[in-house]
């Protein structure tokens, strides 16, 4: 049976993606959802990784970033800090790489966008922002990252809007009648208060998604960090989840 493994925001967390794709079985499609820099220390690691073991990657407000300051103005002081810095390591074969990103990839059963359908680096975090992104598309899965927190908004047919969290990990068996935005969480950068990293794992013959959240050596990443000089608060919050 076929089986996804869908990832997104990496953000340069070598150490985390190794442990994700270590989960992976080699018959596994890997699927990225963007945002594989910014952030972490190890950006051309990664990247190459992505270009590798991928099947299919869409491109990240991060990504974006890194290869002409798109959208900067809307960072905080350290991401700008953390993107300058990934400009100035990111190889010319990388950013080639991620130049050549589509912002979405439309398969049968399912979409593939960073952020939100259309508006793509909009944040799905409410009701109403979900609600406006099932209207953008007639997808009956649409897969997300970009707000570092696992979860899923379920519409029904009647228009109602069902949400859970999936902070630590866990199952939905998808219903034929409803439609889903699911989003995966985040490999590098987790924010939903649990410092596991987090990805996805999708069975279409199941009707199945699965959220697989795994410990990683976070201390290693943040020397790392140190060492490179990103900003203090972008190492500690690995440890906080947040």
């Amino acid at each position: 049976m076929t089986r996804f493994a869908i990832l997104s925001d990496i953000h340069g967390n070598l150490e985390s993606l190794q442990r994700a794709l270590a989960l992976v079985d080699p018959d596994d499609s890997v699927l990225c959802l963007g945002d594989t820099v910014g952030y972490g220390p190890n950006p051309n690691e990664c990247v190459r990784i992505v270009r590798e073991r991928a099947t299919n990657a869409v491109l990240g407000n991060h990504d974006l970033a890194a290869l002409d300051n798109y959208g900067v103005e809307y960072f905080n002081d350290l991401a700008k800090a953390a993107i300058t810095w990934t400009q100035g390591v990111l190889d010319e074969e990388n950013r080639t790489w991620l130049n050549g990103l589509a912002y979405e990839l439309r398969f049968p059963e399912f979409l593939l966008v960073h952020g939100a359908p259309v508006n793509y680096f909009e944040y799905i975090l409410d009701k109403r922002s979900a609600t406006k992104a099932f209207d953008n598309t007639d997808a009956a899965i649409t897969f997300i990252g970009h707000t570092h927190i696992a979860e899923y908004w379920e519409r029904e047919p009647d228009g109602t809007i069902n949400h859970k969290h999936m902070q630590h990990g866990g199952e939905l068996i998808l219903s034929p009648a409803n439609r889903y935005i699911i989003d995966v969480g985040s490999v590098g950068q987790p924010r939903d208060l649990n410092p596991q990293a987090s990805f996805a794992f999708y069975e279409p013959e199941r009707k199945r998604v699965e959220w697989v959240r795994y410990d990683y050596p976070i201390d290693e990443v943040q020397h790392k960090m140190h060492e490179v000089h990103l900003p203090d608060y972008l190492a500690l919050r690995l440890e906080a989840g947040r």
